[in-house]
């Protein structure tokens, strides 16, 4: 179905219905940042380091709560807690000149309190009785906070040091307490880079947990650095990470390693805790930055059991998971010759689109922030600032009209706007005709599709800036549909 003209719409103004009432499951509204521990099996890999430097950047807007250095199968007998000092010293260097952008980022004093190792003994062996560290300890002290918002556990090594927190629990806490504090956590791990992820999901299948078990290629988080035939790739590019991050940068760009393997595998981990209006992180099938997940329990056949993913064995999955999601996605290109912004005649379908197909947005975002770290306000960009006409969650009779519009966002640096609408098919339950055309307005409307039963529409607005480089933030409007 497509949109009709602003003029041709008049007529049925007057059917337009909006309702206050909010959808079940619908966008989350609070401004709370999200808690979050990482676990990190830094020095095994150069991409650690990286992924802590982009992390520092967003310190202001997440709230961390944990640093753990731990083992991997990349790194079975060494934990390396200064290296994560080493990164934080450089953020320190470069924290009250981030200050001038946005207000609250942790001082150098305050990250370093975090900094904790787990066991340097890999996997299972370095849990049990016996075995507690002061990162498992962490982990338990953090969880029995009184706290009621739910903690983050980023892996981006080896699980064992949560799956000593978990055993400590289970042996220690009653079942109610157990389940209450069960209950907060959120795991997202980069893979299974120890033999304890399975046992986790094992002997914890209530827990919520994003993987993409087996080898590396078939996991959702490749996508970070993945090479597309068919798109530009050059902010992957390593001409681009040197311009724009770790030269010319002060000193936190001048410690972001050279690529070895490949750039910032673990950064998917986190990403969809930056409240950018997309990301909602709660729920991962809705997609964000981070990447889109579905819960169901995979076939170990697929899941690349012969792939690389260190020597861990791979066993089928004994519960239901968050795990690789399809999305098709055709990218937005340039109409020639003055017309409007459109999709590409070419699309692109599987598991690795759900992080790629917001790789510039969150590639730009990264080197803005990375430009904070030296410049003044006046001289570096900052996002813009997106704001609805209407509630975030929407509900629309079948057949009557609705309209959607960003037109009161603005940019704090003064840039002009660009606006794109767009659908996100997978998100939403309707999976009947319905088609948007992608035009850089900032209000569209069209008639609601026929029913049966309640279904939802995801829709997405990214409003860009043209500042250097270019910055994007979105709203996400739920509409459901009424028979």
């Amino acid at each position: 179905m497509k949109f009709l003209s602003p003029v041709s719409l008049l007529p049925f103004a007057l059917a337009l219905i909006f309702s206050a009432q909010a959808v079940a499951n619908s966008i989350e509204h609070s401004t709370q940042k999200h808690r979050v521990i990482v676990l990190t099996d830094i020095e095994a890999d150069p991409d650690d380091t990286q992924s802590l430097v982009r992390f520092f950047l967003y310190a202001n807007v997440i709230d961390i709560q944990g640093l753990v250095a731990t083992t991997s199968v990349h790194q079975k007998n060494v934990v390396a807690p200064e290296s994560i000092r080493k990164v934080i010293r450089a953020y320190g260097k470069v924290q009250r000149n981030l200050e001038k952008h946005e207000a609250g980022f942790p001082s150098e004093k305050q990250l370093l309190s975090l900094v904790k190792q787990g066991q340097p003994v890999y996997g299972i062996n370095g849990m049990g009785a016996g075995k507690d560290t002061e990162g498992s300890d962490w982990i338990i002290r953090t969880l029995e906070l009184d706290d009621q918002r739910p903690l983050w556990i980023s892996v981006w090594g080896g699980a064992n040091t949560l799956a000593q927190a978990l055993h400590k629990l289970k042996e220690t806490r009653t079942d109610a307490e157990l389940q209450k504090l069960l209950a907060k956590i959120r795991v997202y791990a980069i893979s299974d880079q120890d033999d304890t992820g399975i046992w986790i999901r094992k002997n914890f299948p209530d827990l919520f947990y994003i993987i993409s078990p087996g080898g590396y290629g078939a996991a959702t988080w490749v996508g970070i650095h993945k090479v597309v035939e068919g798109i530009d790739n050059t902010t992957i590019s390593n001409q681009w990470i040197a311009d724009n991050i770790q030269q010319g940068h002060g000193p936190l760009g001048a410690i972001y390693p050279d690529v070895a393997y490949s750039a910032e595998g673990d950064t998917p981990a986190w990403l969809s805790l930056i409240p950018n209006g997309l990301n909602a992180p709660e729920h991962p099938n809705w997609g964000g930055w981070g990447g889109r997940y579905e819960l169901y329990i995979p076939e170990r056949a697929k899941t690349d059991p012969s792939g690389f993913n260190g020597g861990i064995p791979i066993e089928q999955e004994p519960r239901a998971i968050w795990t690789n999601a399809i999305d098709t996605y055709a990218p937005i290109v340039d109409g020639a010759y003055g017309r409007a912004t459109r999709n590409s005649d070419k699309s692109f379908s599987d598991f690795h689109v759900g992080i790629w197909r917001w790789r510039d947005d969150f590639q730009n975002d990264f080197a803005a922030r990375m430009d904070w770290t030296t410049k003044s306000v006046g001289e570096a960009n900052h996002p813009p600032v997106v704001k609805l006409s209407h509630a975030e969650s929407l509900r629309v009779k079948s057949g009557h009209y609705f309209s959607l519009d960003a037109s009161n966002s603005s940019d704090p640096d003064g840039d002009s706007l660009s606006f794109y609408w767009s659908l996100y098919p997978e998100a939403g339950s309707y999976k009947g005709p319905f088609k948007i055309d992608t035009q850089n307005l900032a209000r569209i409307g069209a008639f609601a599709p026929k029913v049966e039963r309640e279904e939802t529409l995801h829709f997405i607005v990214r409003v860009a800036d043209k500042g250097t480089p270019k910055l994007a933030r979105y709203k996400r409007v739920i509409v459901t549909l009424a028979p």
